[in-house]
């Protein structure tokens, strides 16, 4: 289906469609390596080659960027006081619409996945899909090994709110690997709350059976492959 050049240009990168339509009218913009002037132009996006500043644009309907967030960032799209995951975004991944798919605490790091594709966002953090999300929580004291049956069992926070069942390991070191399908705020550091432990600091390692990689340093960021995009939606089995 063809769209509008401007349009398409303005999907394909951070350009405003106002932008787009400068940027074209300008001489910036070439069509089959012909300089198009109208912004009106219709392109078919997967056939038709475009070009902004002789650098071709390659159609992507979506996409989906996993990021490994550090601590003192915001899981927002803009905030007039605090850097945005957004801003960790290099140029060549900047696009509109791009935005994280839940959130994470300002303090709280790992995985976290960057998108434009609204739908995909939906069914990865609807309560109705019961996707894991699994975490790594350094505690204030040794956890007892009785955190696993509270959290099978599903733990009542301080306000009265019941949490699902879910699952605790200790791991040694004051830490704990907690998986989640619920998404409410502060929820892991308030169910440990209520079991009498301080979360000193808390890292998501896996969304459904998506690891984070090991290879991202905290603040860096790359797509997901076509095989990783689906991961989300499928179960993880813990490995004995």
């Amino acid at each position: 289906m063809k769209e509008r050049l401007d349009k398409f240009i303005a999907s394909q990168t951070a350009l405003s469609r106002r932008d787009a339509g400068k940027a074209i009218r300008d001489k910036r913009v070439t069509v089959n390596e012909i300089v198009c002037r109208a912004v009106d132009t219709k392109v078919d996006p997967e056939n038709d080659l475009v070009a902004l500043d002789g650098q071709a644009l390659t159609y992507r309907r979506h996409v989906y960027y996993m990021l490994n967030k550090p601590a003192g960032v915001v899981s927002a799209t803009e905030d007039s006081r605090e850097k945005t995951v957004l801003d960790l975004l290099p140029p060549q991944y900047r696009r509109s619409g791009i935005f994280p798919a839940g959130r994470l605490d300002k303090d709280t790091t790992g995985l976290l996945i960057l998108t434009d594709d609204g739908d995909y966002a939906h069914r990865m953090l609807s309560p109705k899909k019961h996707v894991d999300k699994t975490y790594i929580a350094t505690l204030d004291r040794e956890p007892d090994v009785d955190i696993a049956e509270a959290f099978a069992k599903g733990i009542t926070l301080a306000d009265g709110t019941v949490c699902q069942q879910g699952q605790a390991v200790c791991l040694g070191n004051h830490r704990a690997e907690v998986t989640i399908r619920e998404g409410k705020y502060h929820q892991v550091k308030r169910m440990f709350a209520a079991l009498g432990y301080k979360v000193v600091a808390l890292e998501r390692i896996r969304i459904g059976a998506l690891s984070l990689d090991k290879m991202l340093k905290k603040g860096e960021l790359r797509p997901l492959t076509e095989a990783e995009t689906p991961l989300v939606f499928d179960r993880y089995v813990k490995k004995s």
